[in-house]
């Protein structure tokens, strides 16, 4: 599956273009996360985040199921 790319801000999958135009709030991912287990990513950094981060930085943080 070709990469997607996800807006931290509004956890919409976005266009190519506008991951480029917009780096520090999207994210890539080589597939969509099906389940129930949560996982909160970082936006700029790419790693996970304990919950408690994400609720601090919610504009550049994405909730993951995985």
């Amino acid at each position: 599956m070709a990469e997607s790319h996800r807006s931290a801000e509004t956890g919409e999958y976005v266009s190519e273009q506008t991951a480029a135009r917009n780096p520090r709030t999207t994210l890539g991912e080589n597939e969509p996360h099906d389940g129930d287990d949560r996982r909160d990513r970082s936006a700029i950094t790419g790693h996970f985040v304990k919950p408690e981060t994400s609720r601090r930085h919610p504009d550049t943080t994405v909730t993951e199921n995985g």
